[in-house]
């Protein structure tokens, strides 16, 4: 039997995951359309990435600089963001390139970022990325340094605060999951209700594959989505 190639795979999963996150919207009264999907592109190739542009994704989201760089003259218009660990050695690569950086997750990366769009005289718009998890082996803000972290960044210039950004632990129940995105939600109205200056608070980035329904339930309104939609890839490669 020969392997489905991911554009037919995203034909067949796209409406699915569509009407997935309609039906989630509704039952958390909200629109379909308060929701952003990003399609998470990693070792997707161009053409199917921007076959996937042409039947109606709006949003892309690579996660690594090098990736990103060898397809960025040839995406189809598009939103694009970076969604994966960056270094800040790569900062100067992506600045001007991408919309929006989901992963900022220490002082220490949000100061370059402000340094390299300073030099190149524009403003860079970021998402802070919060360990909701308390996990040793992933990085980001605690719960308790996210809203000192959104201060402190939002001080520096050249810099724009949109929002945060999670990934919980992996669950083996659902409810564990739920609990996560429901400390993040509460999280981040607390801060944005803070009004602090450079910063707007309006994207809540959460969910994946796995539990973006449950996500959207608990208050995101941008989900992260690649193996749901392209099918499992290779990501050694």
């Amino acid at each position: 039997m020969t392997e489905k190639l991911s554009v037919e795979i995203f034909n067949e999963n796209y409406p699915i995951i569509k009407e997935k996150i309609a039906q989630a919207a509704k039952s958390a009264g909200k629109s379909e359309k308060d929701i952003i999907l990003l399609a998470a592109t990693k070792t997707v190739d161009i053409d199917t990435v921007n076959f996937a542009i042409k039947s109606g994704i709006e949003y892309i989201g690579e996660n690594k600089v090098q990736e990103f760089l060898s397809k960025y003259e040839n995406y189809e218009k598009c939103h694009k963001h970076f969604i994966g660990h960056l270094q800040t050695n790569k900062v100067k690569d992506l600045i001007g390139k991408v919309e929006l950086i989901h992963s900022v997750d220490s002082l220490h990366l949000a100061k370059e970022i402000s340094k390299q769009s300073k030099a190149k005289g524009i403003v860079s718009e970021i998402l802070l990325e919060v360990n909701i998890g308390k996990e040793q082996t992933k990085s980001g803000f605690s719960v308790n340094e996210t809203q000192r972290a959104v201060e402190e960044i939002s001080s520096y210039g050249n810099i724009y605060i949109r929002g945060l950004m999670a990934i919980p632990p992996i669950a083996d129940e659902k409810q564990k999951n739920r609990n996560f995105f429901y400390e993040m939600n509460k999280l981040f109205v607390d801060i944005r209700d803070k009004k602090i200056d450079n910063s707007s608070m309006d994207i809540l980035s959460m969910g994946m594959s796995d539990d973006f329904t449950q996500a959207i339930s608990e208050g995101a309104n941008m989900v992260r989505i690649g193996t749901a939609l392209f099918g499992r890839r290779n990501y050694n490669i």
